[in-house]
């Protein structure tokens, strides 16, 4: 039997106006994921356990089978993973974002314009992270550079007991009232206000604002957590898998689970992704391993960005470039599994994550369904007689054995 898991990043959402009350999903052409929804196992999951933030690490963690009370430890230590960071035992990892601050005229206050400075470049971004590390780093404290906006830094025997909240929760916000909270919180708030005087001199940002783009202007620390404990998904579940995914998140978590990871040139995370290349490495690679997971950031910047045009047309790419390819492709195997859904919803109202449930469909080639008039859309929670996972890590267990 072959595995396959596809995963539109924060494509569930909420009723739009502009779009007369129907949500991107259902507004969208995917005549591949409503088949699928048609001859597939219809069901919601609640990928977020009451009382978790609605982070794509916690709700990836419970696809893959990983109870998130038990084994989360953070987002900042997976992303680390991904990297080549190696963490010891006594490192608390954070994300590193760089951001656009607005500030006022006096510069006392600002708020949180942009959560990525308009998906900066993975190069423009490397050089301010190296400055940042020049002079903010020392031998406790190490700053890595990501893929664009996204980065990390190393506190050797630092705190991981804060509240640190996610930038992309406070757009169009005052930050002081979202700073880091709890012990080492000075330590680094003052880090976080240092790197403003430093970033906004760099020639990088100049020329950024020169040409009409947001500047990183800021950095924000925030996902922190030291290294995790998971067994690896083969020790689960006897399988080899492989994972391909433009989000170092998603990567590390791969490389915690012991999987292969899939290197596709052209892959960003953004509406420019190589949607193809995702879908076409992913059955290769099932030439050699039974379970492949397949990860779409796409959908879930463009509800960040608050444009359901831009999700939309995210939802649509996914659905004619992954899910039709894999559909297509996957026929060459005799047995195999298609497992699709949002880990999370990213509405475009809000733009950040919701905790409610998601729609899944399983899509077996030895058991077909007939729901007649189904669609792969939120509608799916509506519908009586489907399956429900209350505990969203438990959905893996029935996807690989059947119960």
């Amino acid at each position: 039997m072959k595995y396959v898991v596809i995963i539109g990043d924060g494509m569930a959402d909420w009723p739009v106006k502009e779009l007369d009350g129907k949500t991107p999903l259902q507004k969208a052409y995917t005549p591949n994921m409503d088949r699928l929804a048609v001859e597939g196992i219809l069901g919601k999951v609640r990928t977020i356990p009451e009382g978790m933030h609605p982070g794509s690490d916690i709700a990836n963690l419970s696809i893959l089978g990983y109870n998130p009370m038990e084994f989360y430890s953070g987002r900042a230590p997976l992303e680390a993973a991904s990297i080549g960071v190696k963490l010891n035992k006594n490192d608390v990892a954070y994300r590193c974002n760089l951001v656009t601050l607005k500030f006022n005229k006096e510069k006392t206050r600002a708020i949180m314009e942009d959560y990525c400075c308009g998906h900066i470049t993975t190069a423009e971004a490397k050089e301010l992270i190296e400055d940042i590390d020049k002079n903010l780093g020392s031998h406790q404290f190490k700053f890595y550079p990501g893929v664009s906006y996204r980065h990390l830094m190393i506190w050797s025997k630092g705190s991981a007991e804060l509240e640190c909240v996610p930038p992309h929760d406070i757009i169009g916000k005052e930050v002081i009232d979202y700073l880091p909270v709890g012990k080492g919180e000075d330590v680094l708030r003052k880090m976080m206000m240092d790197s403003v005087d430093i970033l906004e001199s760099h020639n990088v940002n100049k020329n950024r604002i020169k040409e009409g783009k947001n500047p990183g202007n800021s950095i924000w620390l925030w996902g922190q957590g030291k290294k995790p404990d998971l067994p690896t998904f083969k020790q689960k579940y006897s399988i080899e898998g492989a994972l391909v995914s433009a989000v170092d998140l998603t990567r590390g978590l791969g490389i915690y689970a012991g999987f292969k990871i899939l290197k596709v040139p052209g892959i960003t995370g953004y509406l420019d992704t190589n949607y193809r290349g995702k879908a076409e490495a992913s059955l290769k690679a099932l030439k050699k391993v039974d379970f492949v997971y397949i990860h779409v950031e796409a959908p879930d910047e463009a509800g960040h960005s608050g444009s359901y045009e831009d999700k939309i047309k995210a939802i649509e790419d996914f659905d004619t470039f992954v899910v039709g390819t894999v559909v297509e492709g996957i026929k060459d195997f005799k047995n195999y599994r298609i497992l699709l859904m949002p880990d999370h919803p990213t509405p475009v109202e809000l733009r950040t994550h919701t905790e409610e449930p998601v729609p899944f469909v399983i899509f077996d080639s030895g058991d077909k369904q007939n729901n007649e008039g189904a669609e792969f859309s939120e509608d799916i929670l509506k519908r009586k007689n489907i399956l429900n996972f209350e505990e969203g890590y438990k959905l893996m267990d029935y996807f690989i054995r059947g119960k």
